[in-house]
């Protein structure tokens, strides 16, 4: 899968509610996420623009892996996830083949779907508000298209600016 996804900054999760009802979007679940983020032995993953965690929802864990940034303007990236049984047990064979813990990231995060769009309301422990508006591709689509309507949706919301191309990991540790 090819993940178009595009995030900003957002003034008030309340004010963002009511624009996004007014549009039509529904909600569609809240959740607590927990990602616990590795720096691979092998490649250094800053550099490379590529992630690997584990993350554990009020129901799941998952393991996910996230390629390198296809283009400039938005986060899109091949995304490889897979539920898993523990993240603990994940977490000690990470350590054991050389994968190092980088950073926990912590948010609660609040889903809508419109459209085609999954759209999320994200507080990120330590960060400001976020909202992040995705498409999920099969591998060969026109992810420029996507990011397009992506753009789009954020101007009819209201939000033409304080997009943020890096991943709540890199805004923490930018802090």
């Amino acid at each position: 899968m090819i993940e178009v996804e595009v995030k900003a900054k957002i003034d008030s999760f309340e004010e963002m509610e009511k624009r996004l009802e007014n549009l039509g979007a529904l909600k569609s679940k809240k959740e607590f996420q927990e990602d616990i983020y590795f720096a691979s032995p092998i490649v250094d993953f800053a550099q490379t623009d590529e992630a690997l965690r584990i993350r554990t929802t009020n129901n799941n864990i998952f393991i996910t892996y996230k390629g390198p940034k296809l283009n400039k303007d938005a986060k899109t990236r091949k995304e490889v996830e897979m539920s898993i049984e523990s993240a603990g047990k994940a977490k000690d064979i990470f350590e054991e083949i050389g994968f190092k813990e980088v950073r926990t990231v912590r948010k609660n995060r609040q889903y809508y779907t419109y459209e085609n769009f999954e759209i999320s309301l994200d507080d990120v422990e330590g960060l400001n508000p976020y909202m992040e508006i995705e498409i999920s591709l099969e591998d060969g689509n026109d992810y420029d298209d996507a990011q397009k309507s992506i753009f789009e949706l954020f101007e009819k919301l209201g939000i033409t600016e304080g997009f943020e191309r890096t991943s709540y990991l890199e805004l923490l540790e930018n802090l």
